[in-house]
């Protein structure tokens, strides 16, 4: 076929009415008016959040729509046109670089916020979100308004839940440290509290252990885990003083539970979509090695194990 003008305006006009049919006639039978189950209106407080959002970029890094592709990295629920019926324009974003926020309200409390948006390395240590200071007080609790509307009603839901543990929790922290301790134990399952680290304690471990904690908890325990990390002035109890623990019977199983589900109305997240499970099990043995002072693991295990075979002999030829 000859590349002929009649043949070049045909072939653009083809292409032009595959695009268009694609990204504008396929997707019109998604447009809706009518809102889904979850939706509601924003309080005035939430949609000055949400301009302060919009106009600060924040869609630049962030998303608000979970694909069904999103299974995989522990969505709550895919999002349905009707979500965004009230948001206009709307904020659904495109790139990934922080967290998708479309179900963020109710996720963390809101002491947890105002220490992220302080400076987001006291609660996420390695993030590259920028500093949010410079907004002050005022809109940052605008801010933090509307991030907890997202997921509307369900957020809702999330939000009475941590309010009603957070009054829990801080009437445990100010009876004291016995107390304190008691309450976060109760709420640990018994076949859990009974469970030791089934991984033997080696150098390994503790050093992935070590690297994990540097990477996700620092920031809030501290480095030598006595809750006085960076994000400590803004939360409300504070972190857990680790060192208070020794002599109270924490297994490796009662770490692990919490680590893994995070400790609702305290600024504790769950970090079972974030971490596999042997990250768990070694960042709950370098904290009880090294800040509890007590480990149920097992010892050295595989540390002596691996002299053994060093001191095999080995015949030639294997």
């Amino acid at each position: 076929m000859k590349m002929v003008p009649v043949v070049v305006v045909a072939g653009c006009l083809l292409i032009f009415s595959a695009v268009l049919f694609v990204s504008m006639l396929l997707p019109w039978h998604t447009i809706t008016e009518e809102p889904s189950a979850i939706v509601r209106a924003r309080t005035p407080l939430e949609e000055e959040g949400r301009k302060i959002y919009r106009n600060n970029g924040c869609t630049y890094c962030h998303t608000q729509f979970v694909r069904p592709i999103d299974w995989g990295t522990g969505a709550e629920r895919i999002s349905q046109p009707g979500d965004y019926v009230l948001d206009v324009p709307h904020l659904v974003g495109t790139e990934r670089w922080g967290p998708d926020l479309s179900q963020e309200g109710g996720l963390h409390p809101d002491d947890w916020h105002v220490a992220h948006f302080i400076n987001p390395r006291f609660t996420r240590p390695e993030s590259v979100m920028p500093n949010w200071e410079f907004l002050g007080m005022e809109q940052i609790n605008a801010l933090i308004a509307y991030k907890q509307s997202l997921g509307f009603k369900l957020a809702d839901h999330r939000m009475a839940r941590q309010n009603y543990w957070k009054e829990r929790a801080l009437a445990a922290f100010r009876a004291g440290p016995d107390e304190n301790v008691r309450w976060l134990h109760d709420h640990v399952p018994r076949p859990w509290q009974e469970l030791p680290n089934p991984y033997a304690t080696s150098d390994y471990r503790l050093q992935r252990g070590r690297r994990t904690y540097q990477a996700f908890c620092i920031g809030c325990h501290g480095p030598i885990g006595d809750g006085m990390g960076p994000a400590q002035p803004y939360l409300d109890p504070p972190p857990l003083n680790f060192t208070l623990l020794r002599g109270r019977g924490v297994s490796g199983g009662i770490l692990y539970y919490q680590i893994m589900n995070g400790i609702t109305g305290t600024a504790m997240p769950f970090f079972k979509e974030e971490l596999e499970s042997e990250k768990i099990w070694s960042v709950g043995d370098y904290v009880a090695v090294y800040f509890i002072g007590e480990s149920d693991s097992g010892g050295m295990q595989e540390i002596d194990i691996a002299n053994e075979i060093a001191d095999i002999p080995v015949k030639k030829g294997e």
